[in-house]
């Protein structure tokens, strides 16, 4: 085997290996102005395709309900879009330059292999999983984007597992080249039968942060009131909009600090607290929005969604943005104070995303450990490395299946 690395192509056939579908990459970066197309290559027997065509399918669905519990022909599933793609007999109208990459994979697998190319609109919503509780089972509830690929004479016809091709993509967003200005806010309270009052005034050192890098609160108190400040709490909090037939808010704390420092009255304090929100801390909390998964690898807390135009809601999903809360718990004195005082708090919004990076990615997060040259096993196949030729230069990577239970016996289904 040569030293030169290959072009990875994710692959991944039918049970019944009669269709193979072929992909550059499972991630599909959403730049604002566009999305990355999603351009592959489809593989088919021709003794097993006959007088049928070839259609690939993109669905972007919204799962808000486990799917042990879809009966009686309920599903708690939501499609936010559907295209379909007839590759073979190609549509005149449809057909699209064809990519280095298509050209090189055409090439090399012959003259039964067709192209498909799909534009993902701009207003669909990113790639994510709400995390499940630890005795939910079956496919997480969240936004993914699947593309299925079968043969059949006509797109209504009943597609068998046997004899299709499902595989799970990514739509992701990564950080802006430039952040925005400094998360900084600032509040004043007065107290009951009081002249004098609290100034609150907190901020941040940047206003986008990356993922696993810590996020440093300067909070500072200047305290004219007669009242002690007893503590200072400092939490993370993330906010996710869920936009289906109606749009809710939930919250969830990722990160806390609970500081015992008090502020007496008139004096000032200065302090700077550091927190650093991650998935680790957080595994046991169900509905925790996490960027969206891919079988057998990591992830981390869902980005914060940016988002170009909200006129139709329906079609967002879910939007994660994150906030940090400063709160002063103020000493509580006299019979009115439970009604009329209350604590003084803060919120800061900023921004949590990826790094855009260097190449495009393959699939794993970022916060994940790199690969750095990694081995070739027994689902990596490299071809022709020694040639000089680098149309024939690939690595092809099977995509992990996606098997439920109860399906192990498809096998032995007729096509």
């Amino acid at each position: 085997m040569g030293d030169k690395a290959g072009t990875r192509v994710f692959k991944k056939s039918s049970p019944n290996c009669k269709v193979t579908v072929y992909l550059g990459k499972r991630d599909f970066v959403d730049h604002l102005d566009q999305v990355d197309p999603v351009d592959g290559v489809i593989l088919v027997d021709p003794d097993y395709l006959k007088d049928r065509k070839v259609f690939v399918t993109l669905t972007c669905a919204f799962r808000y309900g486990r799917e042990d519990l879809d009966v009686l022909g309920l599903s708690f599933r939501k499609d936010l879009y559907i295209s379909t793609f007839q590759a073979f007999p190609p549509v005149p109208e449809e057909r699209k330059p064809n990519s280095r990459l298509q050209e090189r994979l055409l090439k090399k697998l012959g003259q039964h292999a067709h192209t498909f190319y799909f534009t993902i609109p701009q207003n669909l919503p990113c790639s994510v999983t709400l995390q499940p509780g630890p005795e939910d089972t079956g496919k997480a509830c969240g936004v993914d984007f699947e593309i299925r690929a079968f043969c059949a004479k006509s797109i209504e016809e009943k597609i068998h597992k046997r004899n299709s091709v499902r595989l799970v993509i990514r739509k992701v967003q990564y950080a802006p080249e430039k952040p925005g200005p400094q998360p900084m806010v600032e509040t004043t309270r007065s107290f009951l039968m009081s002249d004098r009052s609290l100034h609150l005034e907190a901020s941040l050192d940047k206003e986008l942060y990356y993922h696993g890098e810590p996020i440093s609160v300067n909070v500072h108190v200047t305290n004219n009131s007669t009242k002690t400040v007893k503590r200072v709490k400092i939490s993370v909090r993330q906010y996710a909009d869920i936009c289906l037939f109606s749009t809710a808010q939930y919250k969830c704390p990722v990160a806390q600090v609970e500081a015992e420092d008090q502020v007496s009255a008139s004096s000032t304090f200065c302090k700077v607290y550091t927190l650093t929100p991650t998935l680790d801390k957080n595994r046991e909390k169900r509905g925790l929005a996490l960027d969206g998964k891919l079988k057998h690898e990591d992830t981390n807390l869902a980005s914060s969604t940016i988002v170009k135009d909200v006129t139709n809601k329906e079609v967002l999903g879910i939007l994660v943005s994150y906030r940090v809360k400063v709160k002063l718990v103020v000493s509580r004195g006299g019979l009115l104070s439970g009604v009329l005082e209350r604590d003084v708090s803060v919120e800061l919004p900023f921004v949590l995303m990826h790094p855009k990076p260097l190449e495009p990615p393959v699939s794993r997060p970022q916060s994940a450990v790199p690969d750095l040259d990694p081995p070739i096993d027994t689902n990596l196949i490299e071809f022709d490395t020694n040639s000089t030729s680098q149309d024939d230069d690939f690595v092809f990577e099977d995509f992990a299946r996606l098997r439920l239970k109860g399906m192990v016996d498809d096998k032995d289904e007729d096509c």
